[in-house]
């Protein structure tokens, strides 16, 4: 420990006020945001519960994830807000508690919970308030740049993507001799999933299914859980899929980051499709399988897809609609060739955003790096700016 720095316990050096419910304040003319663990402004109440510059901790739900809120505020009873009495600097609180491992003091037994009386006993170091305030003012200095470094590269992520979609826009919009448009129905075959009932899934069972949650966003999930009777193979073969045939999610076809569609995998070979999930198989020599699920990647897709659902309760997509869907067609060679450049597209994306993915990592590691030397007694300006 540092000569200067003393440790105390929470108890000394602030209190912990618990959130309430909110029905009595709540008002469409109310001033103060009432929030939860997750700093979400769930309405404005007429009253205050914590002051300017409180620290937010979960109490349950997110209770690894403290939030510094500069203004007065009304919590709710899933959060903690943290003051700082006479002596402790306010953001020192909140880096302090950027650095603290909470999940080490979770009591719950399945949604995560801490305790008050836990917390009371944190003990922390206490440096004079003005090397307090000096170590403030490096921290929001380093973070301020760390974040504007991520923004930068999650824009750089975005622009990758938007110049992928483009390209492939530019190569589904080819007109010209040889091309024509097709609905999936005269190229493809459409099957639609069968309503198994809930009792028939279990994981103990060898035939696997594919529900609506194994299709993600050019991403197949795989479980253990959806397996069907070996018996049902037989008896529902017309809704058997295999391996690298393509499947849409109906329902919820359309999430905030784009099109529910996936290829099946082989591990899934044979496998049966559930309700609210269909299968669209090329026919031969009419539409490559890569040049169809490309196509079904696109913006054009995702466009013609949020202009039919249905969306009274969430957004549903008919196979009538599906089978409508008008897909630009070349000759086969063609389409292979297309393909295999939007292959090298995808492959040259996947690559950049990993790239972009670990600097991300990276940066989040000096955030914790900067901390640990904080709360230690070793950060000096120089190293955290350099």
């Amino acid at each position: 420990m540092i000569s200067n720095w003393s440790y105390k316990s929470w108890d000394a050096v602030l209190e912990i006020r618990s959130g309430r419910g909110y029905k009595e304040v709540v008002s469409p003319n109310g001033t103060y945001p009432i929030m939860g663990s997750s700093g979400k402004v769930m309405g404005f109440a007429t009253d205050f519960i914590c002051e300017k510059g409180t620290t937010i901790v979960g109490r349950k739900g997110t209770i690894d994830n403290p939030l510094y809120i500069n203004e007065k505020f009304w919590n709710v009873d899933t959060a903690f807000g943290l003051h700082a009495k006479e002596g402790l600097n306010k953001r020192f609180l909140f880096y302090f508690c950027r650095s603290f491992d909470f999940k080490s003091m979770d009591r719950g037994s399945g949604r995560p919970s801490l305790v008050k009386s836990d917390l009371l006993k944190i003990l922390m170091p206490i440096p004079p308030l003005p090397e307090q305030k000096a170590i403030v003012n490096i921290l929001d200095e380093a973070f301020a740049k760390i974040d504007q470094a991520k923004a930068n590269i999650e824009k750089n992520i975005e622009n990758a993507k938007e110049l992928f979609q483009s390209k492939l826009n530019e190569i589904f919009s080819q007109q010209g001799e040889g091309w024509e448009e097709k609905n999936i129905e005269e190229i493809t075959t459409v099957i639609n999933g069968y309503s198994f009932k809930s009792k028939d899934f279990s994981p103990t069972n060898k035939i696997k299914s594919i529900k609506i949650t194994n299709v993600g966003i050019k991403t197949f999930v795989e479980d253990t859980s959806n397996n069907l009777p070996s018996d049902f193979l037989k008896m529902y073969q017309k809704v058997q899929v295999q391996e690298g045939d393509i499947v849409l999610a109906l329902t919820r076809t359309i999430i905030s980051g784009g099109l529910k569609v996936a290829k099946v995998p082989a591990s899934y070979n044979n496998s049966l499709l559930n309700q609210r999930v269909a299968a669209i198989v090329p026919n031969n020599g009419k539409v490559d399988r890569n040049y169809l699920y490309h196509y079904f990647s696109s913006d054009i897709v995702y466009r013609y897809v949020l202009d039919n659902v249905n969306e009274l309760m969430q957004p549903n997509l008919s196979i009538k609609d599906l089978k409508n869907l008008s897909v630009p067609i070349t000759n086969l060679g063609l389409q292979r060739k297309l393909s295999f450049r939007i292959d090298n597209l995808s492959n040259n994306l996947i690559k950049m955003k990993e790239m972009y993915i670990a600097k991300i990592e990276s940066l989040e590691e000096l955030k914790k790096s900067l901390l640990q030397k904080a709360f230690s007694g070793e950060l000096t300006k120089s190293e955290a700016i350099a």
